[in-house]
């Protein structure tokens, strides 16, 4: 049975994200159009908090319900709601579509009422050699913010 969750962002940064998962061990897919973005590479990222009341500022680490480092998604040693990058082309839109086998809109470590977040820098995944890439990838201060929510 699928389960649909979406995710809207609003202000100079706008777009609205979809998740779906056909089965409860399957992968998450992630896909959506975000504009306002510079061009280049964001971070893009599951935070754990779906709490907004004081903007980005709220929503808490990057989601890592297992207490590992920051990494990319192929890593096995990575947080749950690294998601990497996403990428705005010269017309400041950044086209997403991601297939992710550790979140998940089901269960105990569901993302669903937690955040996502766009993030102003590229994210170095980990591989930075400080200690800031190894908790955030060093991808800089929230652009933008959402609670990820179920949908029809």
């Amino acid at each position: 049975m699928f389960i649909n969750a979406v995710c809207v962002l609003m202000g100079a940064v706008q777009g609205t994200i979809y998740f779906s998962q056909a089965n409860p061990d399957g992968s998450v897919t992630v896909t959506g159009t975000i504009t306002g973005l510079t061009e280049g590479s964001h971070g893009f990222h599951v935070h754990e908090f779906g709490d907004t009341t004081n903007g980005c500022f709220s929503v808490g680490s990057h989601y890592n319900p297992f207490g590992v480092t920051h990494g990319a998604p192929e890593d096995e040693n990575r947080h749950a709601g690294d998601l990497s990058n996403i990428v705005a082309n010269a017309d400041v839109v950044a086209a997403v579509r991601i297939e992710d086998s550790v979140i998940s809109l089901r269960g105990e470590n569901s993302i669903i009422g937690r955040s996502l977040v766009v993030s102003g820098r590229k994210d170095d995944l980990g591989r930075g050699g400080n200690e800031g890439s190894l908790k955030t990838g060093n991808a800089g201060s929230a652009l933008a913010c959402c609670v990820i929510g179920i949908a029809k």
